[in-house]
């Protein structure tokens, strides 16, 4: 709980901002509805719903950043560490550049944060960062439960 207080005191919710790197993985226009949606779906519990959305977006736009990232975060709910990893894994090289002004967050189980986006013009985080701290925290939960086995 403590962990997850100062979490949320350091990140807040994340804002994703408009930057020249999103040209390449889509128009952030055409994205910002369905991320905003499927996290919200995300905080709300519905984990199904928001994976639905979040793999639709992923259809379309395979290399999102931010989608991978959540997509990541519901796979660490559903207890698919690995699947979890592969997904952070390919967001990383493709976070980098993304700015985001980290304004609120979803934690995971205390492990995976997901990152709600608006649009604005600057952000003050590198998204790269975040989700870099996230495949952290999964890999040392992933260890953990192999040894519960």
């Amino acid at each position: 709980m403590r962990r997850r207080l100062i979490l949320c005191l350091v990140f807040g919710l994340v804002w994703l901002t408009s930057n020249p790197g999103l040209g390449q993985i889509g128009d952030p226009q055409d994205l910002m509805l369905p991320l905003v949606k499927s996290y919200d779906l995300l905080e709300a519990g519905k984990l199904a719903e928001a994976k639905k959305v979040y793999e639709a977006i992923l259809e379309k736009h395979p290399e999102n950043p931010l989608a991978l990232n959540n997509l990541g975060a519901i796979l660490v709910r559903e207890q698919d560490y690995q699947r979890a990893l592969n997904c952070l894994e390919r967001a990383l090289p493709q976070a980098k550049g993304f700015k985001v002004l980290v304004n609120r967050l979803c934690d995971v189980d205390g492990v995976c944060l997901a990152f709600r986006p608006a649009a604005v013009e600057y952000g003050n985080h590198n998204l790269e960062s975040l989700i870099a701290i996230n495949i952290e925290m999964v890999k040392e939960k992933f260890a953990a439960s192999q040894k519960e086995e």
